[in-house]
């Protein structure tokens, strides 16, 4: 069982459209977290140029990257700066805590 790690950093305006393309898709679950940071997209009128955006963390199958990828493309694209990267990272193993168990395919 291959493993992967998808995290996007997409604007907060665009996180409910990710979050329902996912949903639909059957993508078992998700975590969100509010960050800041700049890269392409600056605030030039604030002090620090930072943004506000949120992270979305996904732990999947090799076999279920592409499609999850394409969907956050596809809901949290607007064609303009500042819309967000997404990085796949591999992932050697995920335990259950409450469970002290390593995680099945099932489950994942």
């Amino acid at each position: 069982m291959e493993l992967k790690k998808i995290t996007a950093i997409i604007p907060n305006l665009q996180l409910g459209k990710v979050e329902q393309s996912l949903r639909d898709m059957g993508v078992k679950g998700i975590t969100v977290s509010h960050v800041k940071g700049y890269g392409e997209h600056k605030k030039f009128f604030s002090n620090d140029w930072l943004s506000s955006s949120s992270r979305i963390e996904i732990f999947t199958l090799k076999d279920k990257v592409d499609s999850i990828v394409q969907a956050i493309l596809e809901s949290a694209s607007t064609g303009v700066k500042g819309d967000g990267l997404i990085a796949v990272l591999p992932v050697e193993k995920i335990y259950r805590i409450r469970t002290k168990t390593e995680a099945t395919a099932s489950e994942i």
